[in-house]
């Protein structure tokens, strides 16, 4: 497959005018045109929808794009290996992030790398769902849990400290609980997927099916009932840091430390050849956060 072919779609998947695209490549309309046509012709399908006043991609084309792109990444990533011109991320990127920690710690972080690297496009979907990344096309995923795809290849961003905090106005309210089983007699507020919560003692390990009346999906609005003083909760330290330095939230029960497995990882699907746009991403966020990220300040 010709690569001068993929880097004029690539290039026409971001004008969306082939006219231009072959121009910021050196070629005429005429070339260009051919130059698709062939392509086209060589894979036995159409990648453009092509009108008088507009071009945009077909189904089959959205599919082609980003191995195309990766394509085009890779020999220039080889020529560069050599000597042979520069090589700077290009393309899109396309990454999924929890919701709550993808809108409190990946947007902030993504103007300074927009910045530095300008030539990319990012493609964010914020989900506290587990996105599926091969089905997606997602080049990389931030994901705050423990892993268990072994398909998938993982560099550790940061630990995921968890603690249980309470409001002072609920502790004045209702007491402050010494132990992990006088939870039982507490409002507690639950992630969903974590009713149990697990401590250590001197005992060994405990576990505590917490009762409340809420369950909830999404950890910044457990962290705000728990402010309004609805309940006892577990939190991320990256969640309510500012809470806890301002005081709105307390931590309790520190002679009991939760036990988890789980931290913020970068993963992206297993592969030979890393793409660079993935590489410079996951070493932008490993600078942005550093070895003691700020929320653990």
């Amino acid at each position: 497959m010709n690569i001068e072919y993929l880097k004029l779609f690539v290039r026409i998947a971001s004008t969306k005018n082939i006219s231009k695209a072959g121009s910021e490549l050196g070629l005429s309309p005429a070339v260009s045109s051919s130059h698709i046509n062939k392509l086209e012709d060589g894979l036995g399908v159409k990648l453009l929808h092509r009108t008088t006043r507009k071009i945009s991609l077909t189904e089959e084309g959205l599919v082609f794009l980003p191995h195309a792109e990766e394509a085009v990444a890779a020999i220039n990533a080889a020529r560069a290996s050599v000597g042979v011109g520069s090589i700077t991320p290009q393309g899109t990127l396309r990454v999924t992030a929890p919701a709550s920690f993808g809108r409190m710690h990946i947007i902030p972080a993504l103007s300074g790398f927009k910045e530095a690297y300008p030539e990319l496009k990012i493609d964010l979907r914020l989900s506290d769902g587990i996105i599926d990344m091969v089905e997606g096309g997602f080049d990389v995923a931030i994901r705050n849990a423990a892993l268990n795809d072994s398909s998938l290849v993982a560099r550790k961003l940061s630990d995921d400290k968890r603690v249980i905090c309470a409001s002072p106005e609920y502790l004045r309210k209702y007491g402050e609980p010494l132990t992990p089983d006088e939870l039982m007699n507490h409002q507690c507020i639950n992630l969903i997927g974590i009713d149990v919560w697990h401590f250590e003692t001197p005992q060994g390990r405990q576990n505590i099916k917490a009762p409340g009346s809420f369950r909830v999906d999404n950890g910044e609005a457990i962290r705000d009932l728990c402010v309004h003083g609805e309940g006892i909760t577990i939190s991320s330290n990256w969640c309510a840091y500012k809470q806890l330095q301002s005081g709105e939230l307390v931590e309790i029960l520190k002679d009991f430390p939760l036990t988890t497995d789980t931290a913020i990882w970068a993963v992206y699907p297993s592969s030979r050849l890393l793409a660079m746009k993935v590489r410079t991403f996951i070493d932008y966020l490993l600078t942005h956060y550093g070895p003691s990220p700020y929320w653990e300040q």
